[in-house]
């Protein structure tokens, strides 16, 4: 591991260590995880966009999955 320094708000850094006391952790841990999953939002973000670009450029055409219907059957209903 790296160890960084950094700057933050005074608020924030309250909030924080209310929490990382609520949560038993260390800031470090705390912000260690926070960063994690923005890292894991903003990529899903990304894929999201992604996604409807695909679907823009290439709209789904009428019938384009009428081929899977019959697959839609869980059983006696």
């Amino acid at each position: 591991m790296k160890t960084i320094q950094m700057t933050i708000d005074e608020p924030l850094l309250t909030e924080v260590d209310r929490v990382i006391l609520e949560l038993r952790t260390t800031r470090s841990a705390f912000i260690r995880e926070a960063l994690e999953a923005a890292l894991r939002h903003h990529n899903i973000q990304k894929l999201e966009q992604q996604h409807a670009q695909g679907y823009s450029q290439h709209p789904v055409e009428q019938g384009e999955f009428d081929i899977w219907t019959d697959e839609q059957q869980w059983g006696a209903e």
